[in-house]
C-alpha cells in the first residue's frame, strides 16, 4: 500500500514492499515540499515503477484531507498565506517592466497567458468558496464589508 511520508520539509510517495521476510519502504516519488500528486508524478511513478499499483485518486484524496483551512496555525496555510501576499505584491509592481517587455511580443504573449490562467483559477476557487458558505462565510463577509 502507497502512502505519503514527510521527512524534514519534503514530502515523499512510498510504498511497503516485503523482502527477506522484512518490509522495506520503496521511495517512488519526492513530491516536494507540499504533497501535490500531480500528472507529472503519475506518469513517472507509473514508468519508474510500472509493476507496482496505486490507487493515485485514493493518494489525492488523502493529501486533500490533510490540509485543514479551518486551522490558520498549520504551516501549510502560513506559507499559502504569504506566497499570496507575495505575489499580490509581485503582481502590485508588475506595471513597470511589463511597459519594458511589451517590446518583446513572446514574452509579452506568454506574461498574459499566465495571467490569465491566475485570474482564471481565482475565480474558479472563489466560486468554491462561495459554494461552501457554510465553513468560510465569516471570512467572505469581512471581505465585502472592507
Amino acid at each position: 500500500m502507497a502512502f505519503v511520508r514527510r521527512k524534514g520539509n519534503s514530502f515523499y510517495l512510498v510504498h511497503n514492499v516485503r523482502r527477506g521476510g522484512k518490509v522495506r519502504q520503496l521511495h517512488l516519488a519526492r513530491l516536494g515540499e507540499r504533497a501535490r500528486i500531480t500528472e507529472e508524478v503519475v506518469r513517472e511513478v507509473s514508468k519508474k515503477h510500472p509493476f507496482v499499483e496505486l490507487n493515485w485518486q485514493a493518494l489525492r484524496e488523502q493529501m486533500n484531507q490533510q490540509v485543514d483551512l479551518a486551522d490558520s496555525n498549520s504551516p501549510a496555510i502560513q506559507k499559502l498565506v504569504s506566497n499570496l501576499r507575495a505575489l499580490n505584491l509581485e503582481l502590485a509592481d508588475l506595471f513597470q517592466p511589463l511597459l519594458r517587455i511589451s517590446e518583446t511580443p513572446t514574452v509579452a504573449r506568454e506574461l498574459l497567458v499566465q495571467l490569465r490562467l491566475l485570474q482564471s483559477t481565482l475565480q474558479v476557487k472563489l466560486n468554491q468558496f462561495d459554494r461552501k458558505r457554510g465553513r468560510f462565510s465569516h471570512a467572505t463577509l469581512r471581505m465585502q464589508g472592507r
